[in-house]
This record gives structure tokens, C-alpha cells and sequence, in this order.
């Protein structure tokens, strides 16, 4: 059964658990790791038998996966591909869409325009597209910046839904006083437009896809911009991240910015970073509510996990302790709310593989 719940993450991960004894995630250095070439199907492997992960948890884990409608699916380790398995009628070449996984898309890309001079998250978003974007009064409108909509933090309104036309963008509080999970972020794809004077899809290509080798697209569905492309391209975006943010001798986006990306970058949701998920924190906050919740968000998890996170379990895991990426695409598993408790129970089985 397909469900169409959007992202959430249930209130029973309250503990936090001792997966790793790191809790802040760093960056692996690219000298270590192994990059697929460009324009190329070539991508070395790595057994389990030489990493003396368990053969029968891992099959454990597969069935799991296939059960619960998984697509595709990669693990990579520094960079090899130790695990590749496609499911339920899904191949190596079929595109998926990654939902809100691909939020971390547009803050990679804010930040290379960053690092390139040409913007500045710190200055008001009416700097680059003018004012009257929303239907705040102006003073309020003035104080919204690129941060804020990487944060969640620009108080916009989050009742509203998807649509981010100005008319639909209204006023709910001051920028850095509320968080609240909301499409309004992909007027970031706006701002990068304007401070490089090219287009978004332009730029992104031009910037990210093409310099590691990623194929894929994004498509308007209603109100939302969607990133479809093949599992291996997912796999090539979460290993440039996890490897600092370079591909090969090419820094693709600058450590500092990543590092922020990647920490927690304001005071109300610990567990968000710049549109990634942070594991490993005090507490949390779910989309679509503004309630906190105790622990860690995925206890079953090593601590210095971080994540994209998307709707119907799109994910990208990456953990620097075990030197790990992690990618999943399919549909929806049998559960109503079903971030939260497929990363438990997929984490729960992942564990018992590495140890």
C-alpha cells in the first residue's frame, strides 16, 4: 500500500543510545576515500568478508528492506560500494525521486554560491529578490535571511502549505524565534538564481551534478520542485559530502560551510542542521508540530549519524564513525508513520551487520 504521509518521526525516540561515542559529526578526509570516476559505470567494491560484517544480519536486513518496498539501495564504505541491490521491480538505471532528501540539494548548492562570493546567507533574502516576496509587513520581511531558510527559522507560516507565492507566505513570528518545517526553503533556489545571474537548474548542474557525475532532473510536481535520478547518483552526492565536501581534488563546497550544514544551527530544533537532520542531540522537533521531544532522533542510530531525510523513507545516511553511506529509495513501508520507525528498526538490523 502506497502511503502519502509526509515526513515524521515518531515520539517514541526518546533515548538516547551509545551506538558511538561521537556526537558531532566530522567529515572524512578524501585522501581516504575512493572516488567513482566521472562518466563511467566503473565503482570498485568491497566485501563484507574483509570488513568481517555479519552475512547473516546483512541478509536479515535485505529482506527487511524488500519487504518494506524498498527500490534501491547502496551501502558505500570510504567510498566502495560494499552492498548494491535493487528491488521490486527497480534497476540500476531507473529514476526515483528523492522528496525532502533533496532539500539538501538546495543547501549544498547555497553554499558553493556562497563560497564562489556571489552571496551571502547572512544578508536579507529582499537583498536578492526584492521585498514583497511574502505578504509580511516589510520590516518583517526585512529581517528574513538565507540562514533563516536554511535554519526553518524565517517565521513564516507554516499553515499555509507548499505553495511559496508571496501571497501565500504570511507573517507567524520573528525570524529565530520559531521552527517550523516548510516549503518556504526553496526560495533559496531563487536567490542562487539571482546572485549568479544564471538559472537555478542552470547552475546546479553546471556547480554540483556534472563535477561528480550524478545524472538526474528536476521536475515540478504541483507546487513542489522534485530531484529524480538513479540510486548510484543519490550514492555519489552522499559520498562528496561525506568526504568533506570534495570529489577528488576538487572542492566542490567549502568545509566551513559544510560544517555549519552538518551541526545544528539554531537553539529551538538541536537536531537540524542547514535542511539536514542531525542525530545524536538532546532533543528534537517534528515537521509539522511545536512540540519538543527528548533524545536522540534516531536512538537506534550511531550518535554522529546526519541525514536527508524524505518523504516515503528517502534517505541518505551518513556516518563518519564507520566511515559509511548509506542510500535507500522506494516507496512508503507498511506503516503509517514511517520515517521514524524504519530508521529504528532499519538501524536496529544495520548494527547488528557492523558489529
Amino acid at each position: 500500500m502506497k502511503h502519502q504521509t509526509f515526513l515524521f518521526l515518531s515520539i517514541f525516540c526518546l533515548t538516547i543510545c551509545a551506538c558511538s561515542k561521537k556526537d558531532n559529526p566530522t567529515p572524512v578526509p578524501s585522501e581516504s576515500v575512493y572516488f567513482p570516476p566521472i562518466n563511467s559505470s566503473v565503482w570498485e567494491t568491497q566485501s563484507i568478508q574483509d570488513l568481517e560484517w555479519d552475512e547473516v544480519a546483512l541478509g536479515g536486513l535485505l529482506d527487511f528492506l524488500e519487504e518494506n518496498n524498498t527500490k534501491g539501495f547502496i551501502i558505500l564504505h570510504q567510498g566502495k560500494l560494499v552492498v548494491e541491490e535493487y528491488m521490486n521491480d527497480h534497476s540500476i538505471n531507473t529514476p526515483w525521486y528523492w522528496a525532502s532528501a533533496g532539500k539538501t540539494l538546495t543547501s549544498t548548492v547555497t553554499g558553493i554560491t556562497q563560497d564562489q562570493g556571489l552571496l551571502d546567507i547572512s544578508r536579507p533574502v529582499s537583498d536578492y529578490l526584492g521585498t514583497g516576496w511574502t505578504s509580511t509587513p516589510l520590516s518583517k520581511e526585512a529581517l528574513i535571511t538565507s540562514r533563516n531558510l536554511l535554519s526553518m527559522t524565517s517565521g513564516i507560516d507554516d499553515s499555509y502549505g507548499d505553495d511559496v507565492s508571496a501571497e501565500n507566505l504570511h507573517y507567524k513570528a520573528d525570524t529565530g524565534t520559531r521552527w517550523a518545517y516548510h516549503n518556504v526553503y526553496v526560495k533559496l533556489q531563487d536567490v542562487v538564481a539571482e546572485a549568479s545571474g544564471k538559472t537555478w537548474d542552470n547552475y546546479f548542474k553546471s556547480e554540483l551534478r556534472d563535477k561528480i557525475g550524478m545524472t538526474g532532473a528536476w521536475v515540478q510536481l504541483g507546487n513542489l520542485s522534485v530531484y529524480f535520478s538513479d540510486t548510484r547518483s543519490m550514492a555519489r552526492f552522499g559520498l562528496m559530502i561525506f568526504a568533506g565536501g570534495k570529489w577528488e581534488n576538487d572542492q566542490i563546497i567549502s568545509q566551513e560551510f559544510l560544517n555549519e550544514a552538518i551541526n545544528t544551527s539554531q537553539n529551538i530544533n538541536l537536531s537540524y542542521g542547514y535542511l539536514w537532520w542531525l542525530n545524536g542531540k538532546s532533543s528534537f522537533h517534528l515537521p509539522q508540530s511545536q512540540l519538543q521531544f527528548p533524545g536522540s532522533l534516531v536512538p537506534t542510530a550511531p550518535l554522529d549519524m546526519y541525514a536527508a531525510l524524505g518523504k516515503n523513507d528517502q534517505k541518505i545516511y551518513i556516518v563518519p564513525s564507520e566511515k559509511l553511506v548509506i542510500i535507500r529509495l522506494g516507496e512508503s513501508p507498511n506503516e503509517d508513520f514511517a520515517v521514524s520507525e524504519f530508521d529504528r528498526e532499519f538501524w536496529n538490523l544495520m548494527m547488528e551487520v557492523l558489529n
